[in-house]
């Protein structure tokens, strides 16, 4: 595959204008990280695009990246599998829709299991 080329400046092609000025795109803030009684996480089953191979997703967590990367960590330890952690979701490979629950739970959020 050949690489795709970044565009530095996202929509604008030309511009008349004598005193236009292009602007970078604004990084995301850094999120404030909920207390976990506070987040409402769903954690659900998907096989979709993964050549049916069945993974657990956790979905809603909100705040910074290192510690969504932290709360990975934990569930893939004690699950004993592995997974990713981006997009404000987690990935845990496998059918672990129950223990990782059980985990959420014991650690203090508010968690709903959804899907069936």
């Amino acid at each position: 595959m050949a690489k795709q080329k970044k565009q530095r400046f996202e929509g604008i092609v030309y511009s008349t204008a004598d005193d236009f000025s292009y602007t970078e795109a604004e990084s995301a803030e850094e999120l404030e990280t909920l207390p976990n009684g506070k987040q409402k996480l769903k954690v659900f089953l998907d096989r979709k695009a993964r050549k049916g191979k069945v993974v657990t997703i956790v979905d809603g967590f909100i705040g910074a990246d290192e510690d969504l990367q932290a709360l990975a960590k934990v569930l893939k330890q004690r699950c004993g599998v592995g997974g990713a952690a981006k997009d404000g979701e987690i990935l845990i490979q496998g059918d672990f829709k129950q223990k990782v629950y059980d985990i959420l739970i014991a650690e203090g959020f508010s968690v709903k299991m959804a899907g069936g």
